[in-house]
């Protein structure tokens, strides 16, 4: 059971993202800091800062001074464990000059052609999801939109490229809570942990090899080669663990938050279901609305951020959330607009880290919102104080109840 949050004092010098009052008003906390300070600092996991504004937040993430390391993406009590170059999780842990190549490993994967490959899969997933929880609606008038449908569809898929058992969705969403949501020191077993799990499924792998250019992403993973060298068990693990975690949980906070916006919204409701043309406006601004990823940096020397003296190993988060929302660089930033067409959001990151894996997540969550509402013909939450949002680096509704009609 994790341990009750201390109260935060004050949001300009002792704030705490993984607090539930964060996790409920960070739209507003995120305004009055931009307002009134714009690089906030706290004492918590050790000392950390958290800038607000889309300008700061961009220089940090483009890092073009090196005043950051990406070595450490996730605030923890501990600092990464493993040395330069590779860090915990590559390419999103690595430094230049590594980062490039480590990355250039998974943009095949990512790339469109295959990304589209998986459509069906997904959306034949999406139709399984909604058959299960509309019977459930049925009986009971409501189910969970979060737990019964969003927070599915990525783990499957996800499992599905890694050729990882789709029956362990609830270890991955453990996994999950313990590194993003609370990131605090646990005294656990060694076989509940993630890397001994990713240690058994690379070793199930390495056991049943597969042609080279054949096979599920871990064996692409084993098969290739960065200088020449096969990839250290250090850096297979660690890409693995970054695409579960990470491939994740953004996408489902997406495709929940969405569900959130119409079913609170029905304007934009009837535009998305009855306007094919507007989709693919409304999929960016959902992300730039609703973006779910802050990450986290750590100084790598001392030097002032607007005056603020950041010190070397202080935690640094970046919200591209708040960046997306800051008014100097939207019209209308805390505003909806489902047909917005100037929107050079940064849900995926900005800098050499942006998202490889953004392909897929503008994929996965299309088809689940095209599959919700051509299946549910109304939906409005049961009740908006039920709404749970995630704590943490990444936040969508972990419990999002709705009421439904379904569509004969």
């Amino acid at each position: 059971m994790d341990a009750e949050k201390a109260p935060v004092q004050d949001w300009k010098t002792d704030f705490d993202h993984t607090h539930p009052d964060y996790a409920e008003n960070a739209h507003q906390i995120w305004d009055e800091l931009r307002a009134e300070c714009p690089v906030a600092h706290s004492d918590r996991f050790g000392g950390m800062w958290l800038p607000t504004r889309h300008e700061d937040i961009e220089a940090i993430a483009k890092n073009e001074h090196g005043h950051y390391t990406s070595q450490a993406v996730v605030v923890s009590e501990l600092r990464p464990g493993i040395d330069p170059p590779i860090g915990v999780a590559p390419p999103i842990t690595s430094d230049p000059p590594f980062h490039a190549p480590a990355r250039k490993l998974l943009l095949g994967p990512f790339a469109p052609r295959q990304v589209n490959e998986l459509e069906p899969f997904t959306r034949a997933y999406c139709h399984e999801l909604l058959d299960a929880a509309l019977v459930k609606a049925d009986e009971q008038g409501w189910f969970d939109a979060a737990i019964d449908y969003a927070q599915n569809i990525p783990v499957r898929v996800i499992a599905e490229m890694l050729g990882l058992p789709p029956e362990d969705g609830d270890t991955f969403r453990r996994f999950i809570h313990n590194i993003i949501e609370n990131p605090i020191e646990r005294d656990i077993p060694e076989e509940d942990g993630i890397d001994w799990y990713i240690d058994q499924q690379i070793a199930r792998h390495k056991a049943n090899p597969k042609p080279k250019g054949e096979g599920d992403l871990i064996d692409h993973l084993l098969q290739v080669e960065i200088f020449g060298e096969p990839l250290s068990q250090e850096h297979v693990r660690g890409t693995v663990i970054l695409l579960l975690v990470a491939g994740i949980d953004t996408t489902w906070s997406s495709i929940g938050s969405a569900i959130w916006h119409l079913a609170q919204n029905p304007g934009d409701l009837e535009r998305f279901r009855n306007d094919p043309d507007v989709r693919p406006f409304a999929i960016e601004e959902f992300l730039r609305a609703y973006a779910p990823v802050t990450m986290a940096r750590i100084v790598a020397q001392d030097h002032e951020l607007n005056g603020c003296p950041l010190k070397k190993d202080d935690w640094l988060l970046l919200p591209f959330p708040a960046a997306n929302r800051d008014p100097e660089a939207f019209d209308d930033a805390d505003s909806f607009i489902i047909d917005r067409q100037k929107n050079r959001h940064g849900a995926f990151g900005l800098g050499i880290h942006r998202c490889l894996g953004s392909n897929l997540a503008r994929m996965e969550l299309s088809v689940a919102l095209e599959v919700f509402v051509e299946r549910v013909h109304e939906f409005t939450l049961v009740d908006p104080g039920s709404v749970r949002f995630s704590t943490g680096q990444i936040r969508g509704p972990r419990e999002l109840p709705v009421s439904v009609n379904s569509n004969t």
